[in-house]
């Protein structure tokens, strides 16, 4: 075995673990329906409903539930059968989103800019993908940019030291936009690689939160016209359908270029994931199955519908 496959082995591990809570409940649901049964119009039904409570959306349990009927219907089927069949076909589903970001050296620095709301992880999320790029030789500078939580400013200070990354923040409650421009001033005058930019998520004001994003990139771009390069919205896999509502707010607040799916350890909702693929198309960069900084990798559309239905890689 190379030294990858062994990697990807134990990161399969990880995720399939980190899945457990879901895959259970799919499985054991797919065990309680397909035992020494007929595919008939009753048993689909049932599979339907069974993958719409896992989250997987009503339009992808409906369109799931209708392709396995039509390769077995009127057939025996068993259990292990079933979940094959479907990870194959949510596999195929994933794989036009499954998209790693891509670096962009034409753009010294890349400039990312980070949303979410709070509590979705992301802070943690910046530092953990700064962590990663600085072990690939990159030379990242990160901006404390959810300057109205002062938990935030100093979590990202320690994912920093972690990281060997500097941070650039300001006192709480300073101009967010402001920071920004700072920081893409610094990491020119600097020559570093990338920018990363946190930001604050609070949803519930919803005018004050776009008008601050929207100054954000406005004073980006009068350094540079093509800042941010990239806005990656983080989600919470454990808030299931809400992930849906926030993506849609987000999008009209701002260009969301790309996901990131944290917490899928700590929920039985990782089907969310297979919806909101389904209903947005945004590419998946990245999910997370844990608090270390390895429990965030890239984003495999065959590992993680294997992950998702309990089966081996």
């Amino acid at each position: 075995m190379s030294e990858g496959e062994a990697m990807r082995g134990g990161w399969f591990a990880r995720l399939k673990a980190g899945l457990t809570r879901s895959s259970t409940k799919l499985g054991d649901g797919i065990s309680a329906i397909f035992t020494k049964r007929r595919l008939d119009d009753e048993a689909l039904e049932e599979l339907e409903e069974l993958l719409i409570t896992a989250d997987l959306g009503v339009g992808t349990a409906a369109r799931l539930a209708g392709e396995l009927g039509k390769a077995r219907f009127d057939k025996e089927v068993d259990p292990e059968e079933v979940r094959r069949t479907l990870a194959d076909n949510i596999a195929t589903l994933l794989e036009p989103v499954a998209r790693p970001l891509a670096l962009q050296p034409e753009h010294k620095p890349q400039v990312i800019l980070v949303v979410g709301v709070n509590g979705s992880g992301k802070t943690t999320t910046i530092g953990k993908m700064a962590k990663a790029y600085r072990e690939q030789g990159l030379s990242v500078l990160l901006a404390a940019g959810d300057t109205f939580r002062a938990a935030a400013i100093e979590q990202l200070r320690i994912w920093g030291q972690r990281s060997g990354c500097d941070v650039l923040s300001k006192e709480p409650g300073a101009d967010a936009a402001g920071l920004a421009f700072d920081a893409l001033e610094r990491a020119r005058r600097e020559g570093h690689d990338l920018l990363m930019i946190d930001t604050a998520g609070r949803l519930h004001n919803k005018d004050h939160l776009m008008a601050e994003l929207e100054k954000v990139v406005r004073v980006l771009r009068k350094l540079d016209e093509t800042a941010p390069h990239n806005v990656l919205l983080v989600l919470d896999a454990t808030t299931g359908q809400n992930a849906l509502q926030q993506v849609g707010t987000f999008k009209q607040l701002i260009d969301v270029s790309g996901l990131i799916l944290t917490k899928l350890d700590g929920s039985a909702r990782g089907g969310i994931l297979v919806a909101l693929a389904e209903k947005f198309g945004l590419p998946v960069h990245a999910v997370g199955v844990g608090e270390g900084a390895e429990d965030l990798r890239p984003f495999a559309a065959r590992d993680f519908a294997r992950g998702l239905l309990g089966l081996e890689g």
